[in-house]
């Protein structure tokens, strides 16, 4: 005792005040808006430190990983936010602090931020530069679909493509379009489209939704996929007046599905149509080549009549004539045989179509994720599953399961 005084050690006090601090229901739970300063992130960690100033004071305030890694933005300097938390005493140091459990921006929300902020990253990287986008083709022989397999999304894309150009094959990649599994199943299925032979385009498609339905096209990792992809990709997300970062590392931005299936492939009347007014036009050119070349002739045999005989002139016309009927001959067989295989590649289109599949009694089974059930090893009694016809689906649930029987000579797989 110092003069009738206890003595206390550092540690002693400290541990005290930070006492009296979580004591104080005050100072519990609290939310205080102010401006960030001095932002450090520590990188091995992944905690954040920073303060919180206003006009006239700052406060010391720690945000640490466990906190912090479901922020969707980052914070920055001269950001003003909302901060949540509990004050308490750093006993190390012995100066008080902000623990901070929530950190939301002050004005636009979050994810409005976090759009922000990776559309200003990318772009600066280059990702949505003209000049790395790659042309689609004039006539697709294959497409890769990749959406839900119940949306109206698949329905309006397949509808639209159907109508206006009926011969191209669709290679469809099922995939959740919301929530926390959709990231990974994009991903996955562009990759598994870069593995069909011929592949000409990729469309990744979805219907409207708010702002937290369509995040999962907003993701960093699938911005990549897509600019990183060898074929070119159309995004068609939502309706006319949303915009995600898929939207802008694609080659192309189509408003809609239905928009999608337009810009895709041609209309075939149209293809049909402007193919016979070129064959009209090619064939005016030749006969204008031929009646030039005639007249050319007729002039050397008034000229040359000396020294060229009118019997070779004669041939020289008979030659132009069988030239003009070989290429009207050739130039008609190749156009049937063109119109022929457009109308093969249509009967085959009709044959795999889903929808007509669908309408013949088939239907789509999945679990209550939305995942494809393909095998009845998949089911058990008691089961919850989707039965998705052409107009609608059903919730069902499994009462008995029956195994098919082998046929003679059958294995199992």
């Amino acid at each position: 005792m110092m003069n009738g005084a206890r003595i206390f050690t550092v540690s002693q006090i400290n541990r005290y005040l930070k006492l009296l601090f979580q004591s104080d229901s005050t100072l519990q739970n609290i939310c205080i808006a102010g401006e960030i300063s001095n932002f450090k992130l520590h990188k091995p960690s992944g905690h954040m430190y920073f303060t919180l100033k206003d006009e006239s004071s700052v406060l010391r305030c720690v945000f640490f990983r466990g906190k912090n890694k479901e922020l969707k933005f980052l914070p920055c300097e001269g950001m003003k936010v909302l901060a949540s938390g509990n004050i308490s005493v750093y006993e190390h140091s012995g100066y008080y602090q902000l623990y901070i459990d929530k950190l939301e921006p002050e004005g636009p929300g979050a994810l409005f931020l976090a759009f922000e902020q990776l559309k200003e990253k990318l772009r600066l990287e280059g990702l949505f530069d003209p000049q790395h986008k790659k042309p689609l083709p004039l006539i697709p022989r294959k497409i890769g679909l990749i959406t839900s397999p119940s949306g109206a999304a698949v329905k309006d894309f397949l509808h639209t493509l159907c109508r206006r150009f009926p011969c191209v094959k669709v290679i469809f990649c099922p995939s959740a379009v919301q929530g926390n599994e959709a990231v990974a199943q994009i991903i996955n299925s562009i990759k598994q489209l870069h593995t069909i032979p011929e592949l000409d385009v990729i469309v990744i498609t979805r219907g409207g939704g708010s702002l937290e339905e369509l995040w999962p096209f907003n993701d960093e990792k699938l911005a990549r996929a897509i600019f990183q992809a060898k074929i070119p990709v159309i995004s068609a997300v939502g309706h006319e007046t949303d915009f995600t970062i898929a939207d802008f590392v694609a080659d192309v931005r189509a408003a809609t599905p239905t928009a999608a299936a337009e810009l895709v492939a041609p209309e075939l009347g149209v293809l049909l149509q402007e193919l016979s007014s070129k064959r009209k036009r090619l064939l005016e050119i030749w006969s204008q080549i031929c009646k030039r070349n005639r007249m050319k002739l007729e002039k050397f045999s008034e000229t040359l009549l000396i020294r060229i005989t009118q019997d070779k002139i004669n041939r020289g016309h008979q030659r132009i004539d069988d030239m003009e009927r070989l290429f009207n001959r050739i130039f008609n067989m190749q156009l049937k045989l063109k119109k022929t295989r457009v109308e093969h590649l249509k009967e085959k289109l009709e044959a795999f179509n889903p929808l007509k599949i669908m309408e013949r009694g088939f239907a789509l089974v999945t679990d209550n994720k939305r995942s494809l059930i393909r095998r009845i090893e998949q089911l058990e009694t008691g089961k919850e599953i989707n039965i998705i016809f052409k107009d609608g689906e059903a919730g069902c649930e499994v009462k008995n399961l029956l195994k098919s029987r082998l046929l003679p000579g059958e294995e199992r797989n």
